[in-house]
């Protein structure tokens, strides 16, 4: 038996038994897969490496419910487009208008932490923010 193979810091997690095809590689070169059938490492990768959806939080989704905003799918294209460019740029808490909606947003964390319709925005002050975005 070579070193390396009952080397436990070479064991895979997940193979705390230590099975007896721990360690080794398949004939790829690559190691092992532990991930259930029919889901590739590439669309794993992809999904992880792509933008989440956003979020809306608690008090979000009490405001857009209590002023009556109303969210249709292209409105929700534009606002996680505009959340995509603060991104981009940066920006950690971002205010995002979306026709004449003003939803402040952590970045971060791809949540809407509240929303202001047009007939509520005046004498507002939107603090704690980083950018502003036009989408």
């Amino acid at each position: 038996m070579s070193p390396i193979e009952n080397n436990p810091a070479l064991i895979p997690p997940g193979n705390v038994g230590g099975t007896p095809d721990a360690g080794r590689t398949d004939r790829s070169g690559g190691a092992q897969s532990t991930q259930a059938p029919g889901r590739s490492f590439a669309a794993e990768l992809r999904d992880a490496s792509s933008p989440s959806a956003l979020r809306f939080s608690k008090h979000a989704l009490e405001r857009l419910e209590r002023r009556g905003i109303e969210l249709d799918a292209a409105t929700m294209q534009r606002l996680d487009e505009g959340v995509a460019r603060a991104a981009g740029k940066g920006s950690r808490d971002s205010l995002v208008l979306v026709d004449g909606t003003a939803f402040v947003v952590s970045v971060r964390n791809h949540t809407v932490i509240t929303a202001v319709g047009s007939e509520h925005m005046k004498d507002n002050v939107f603090t704690n923010i980083d950018s502003a975005v036009i989408a």
